[in-house]
């Protein structure tokens, strides 16, 4: 009776201990395939927002690379100065914004093999005396503010009382347009999409810098990094990466990055 009695106990307990264990790696699994990723939407047309809707390069990039590797994509809509704090206090997993890849930046993310080419160009109105980077002095400059161009501007010898710095880049442009800054400073992609809109700008000088876009990861998800790079991976493979640029850039594909970029080789300074 006594031994009939310890056989039901052990296998209640084993019965118990199976299910609990199936059940955490159900919820392990659960938590594996859920990708909450943060955006910045005021960086067209890599991210924007019209009536609650998030569309641009970047969403449908990031979009493609979870459908890859089946995973479920959440999307946190915040503004750029709040994505590395963000993600280091663990509330989104990964990040979109047309972040570039700075070695500062990595002292505190990680990032994916970079996706995007970039690099800074001046616009300014048609009728401007300006006429390349070196002319900006004493001129007051917008740009975006906690972005790789207020660095470069302070690292050129712009004083600070001549940066203006807005949340969004649409402000700058804004500010250029109303006369509240005689130039604006930003990455090249976006400085042609406004100015693909506004026939009264322009783009002056040669690109400033070179620089690489990555998709931002949380240093509590290592394994995040190679799941990400893996699903670039295969929509480079698949073609899906490379329409992106005929349906955003209309088929300029000077931002095209085929080979793989790591971090560590493509990091600025700053």
């Amino acid at each position: 009776m006594k031994n009939k009695s310890l056989i039901v106990l052990v296998t209640s307990l084993a019965s118990g201990l199976a299910l609990s264990l199936a059940a955490t790696s159900m919820a392990v699994a659960q938590s594996a395939t859920t990708l909450i990723v943060g955006a910045d939407t005021t960086f067209p047309p890599f991210e924007t927002e019209t009536n609650g809707q998030v569309t641009g390069f970047d969403i449908d990039m990031i979009s493609a690379i979870a459908k890859a590797e089946n995973m479920t994509l959440t999307l946190k809509t915040l503004p750029f100065d709040g994505i590395i704090p963000s993600l280091q206090a663990g509330s989104i997993d990964a990040a979109v914004a047309g972040i570039t890849i700075k070695k500062s930046r990595m002292q505190n993310v990680d990032f994916s093999d970079a996706y995007y080419k970039s690099g800074l160009s001046v616009l300014v109105k048609k009728d401007s005396e300006i006429k390349s980077f070196d002319d900006l002095k004493g001129h007051v400059v917008a740009t975006k503010k906690a972005t790789s161009s207020v660095d470069y501007l302070t690292g050129h010898g712009i004083e600070q009382d001549y940066i203006k710095q807005f949340q969004s880049i649409d402000a700058a442009y804004q500010a250029l347009e109303t006369g509240g800054a005689d130039a604006v400073i930003f990455d090249n992609p976006v400085n042609v999409n406004f100015k693909a809109a506004h026939d009264d700008v322009q783009t002056v000088g040669p690109l400033l810098t070179g620089e690489y876009y990555g998709i931002a990861v949380s240093k509590q998800k290592p394994e995040l990094v190679k799941q990400i790079n893996d699903g670039l991976a295969k929509i480079k493979q698949t073609g899906e990466y490379q329409k992106l640029f005929e349906k955003y850039f209309g088929g300029d594909t000077s931002g095209v990055v085929n080979d793989v970029q790591k971090p560590d080789a493509v990091a600025i300074s700053g």
